[in-house]
């Protein structure tokens, strides 16, 4: 069992180090930002105790590759990837909200909806919609980003009259959300696959809106087969979906969803491998390209860190 769970470097420049749930982000001279996917996994805002195998390089190679396909709508924070596991981009001052794009009623929506909400986030829906049913058009559920606990649902207008974000870059953003999205679902359709709902994350520099973070990942979107999608919703039955949900499902079946007095279940080397492979399954499916391991070095971390100091160095 090979993964990166966790870094400690201190690269030439660094003025600051960031550690989410699952990535590390080093701050170079206040202007640069290398994010480091780690193979660290969460589920029910916890991280959980194993690293999963090619993890990080999955999420990161398909943020990249969606990062590239969409640099005609809008700017984006990314550089260069010099290792698989990493993304070296512009430091961006990023806003204080997440701009979730939903194009079928699932999910928490769905759940909201079927016990009697017919307003999201400001948004009002029609009645008599149906578990998986795709709304008339794509709406827009932003959340306020949290540094801890779970992110809350605002509406447009509270943003902008709390002055979270300038009316003028809500409407920049609100723009790029509903391109970005039509180019995912686009994308999607040519692998059989239906983009259902994502977040987009957005940040400011020198004036200018950038799309930063992670981008149509399997952890940051939902995904529904196409083939099947008709006749399943007909019949009320689940979609068959590409997500990180089944990491979810497992713990619930475990008896795991972080409550008080739950116990996290054992993440074995068996498990561990099963969900590496369920996410390089997920790679091929979205990218359509089979996914190359490489030559994966018995010290990730030494590799990254050489990797990450020659492209320093090089600029």
């Amino acid at each position: 069992m090979n993964a990166l769970t966790k870094t400690d470097y201190n690269f030439p420049g660094q003025t600051g180090v960031y550690r989410g749930k699952t990535r590390d982000c080093y701050f170079i001279n206040d202007d640069v930002m290398v994010m480091i996917a780690s193979d660290r996994i969460s589920a029910f805002d916890v991280v959980l105790p194993k690293g999963i195998p090619f993890k990080g390089q999955v999420l990161n190679q398909i943020a990249a590759k969606f990062l590239d396909a969409t640099t005609d709508i809008c700017p984006n924070w990314k550089l260069a990837c010099p290792h698989p596991q990493v993304t070296v981009g512009l430091k961006c001052e990023g806003f204080r909200v997440e701009m979730i794009i939903r194009g079928i009623l699932t999910g928490s929506a769905w759940r909201d909806y079927k016990n009697g909400c017919r307003e999201i986030c400001g948004v009002k829906l029609p009645e008599g919609m149906r578990e998986n049913e795709r709304f008339p058009e794509p709406i827009i559920t932003p959340t306020t980003k949290a540094d801890e606990g779970h992110d809350m649902n605002i509406s447009k207008g509270e943003i902008i009259a709390q002055g979270i974000v300038s009316k003028e870059d809500y409407e920049v953003m609100e723009d790029y959300t509903r391109k970005l999205f039509a180019r995912g679902q686009e994308i999607a359709a040519k692998q059989g696959l239906i983009l259902v709902d994502t977040k987009y994350e957005f940040g400011k520099r020198d004036g200018k809106v950038y799309l930063i973070d992670e981008v149509h990942t399997p952890d940051s979107s939902r995904y529904f087969y196409a083939e099947g999608y008709e006749e399943k919703f007909e019949k009320g039955e689940p979609q068959k979906q590409l997500s990180k949900e089944f990491v979810r499902q497992w713990l619930i079946d475990h008896n795991f969803m972080n409550q008080p007095g739950q116990t996290m279940p054992e993440i074995t080397d068996e498990y561990a491998e099963s969900v590496s492979d369920r996410y390089i399954e997920l790679y091929e499916h979205i990218i359509g390209e089979k996914f190359d391991k490489g030559e994966q070095s018995a010290d990730i971390a030494s590799t990254i860190e050489k990797k990450v100091l020659d492209y320093l160095a090089s600029k």
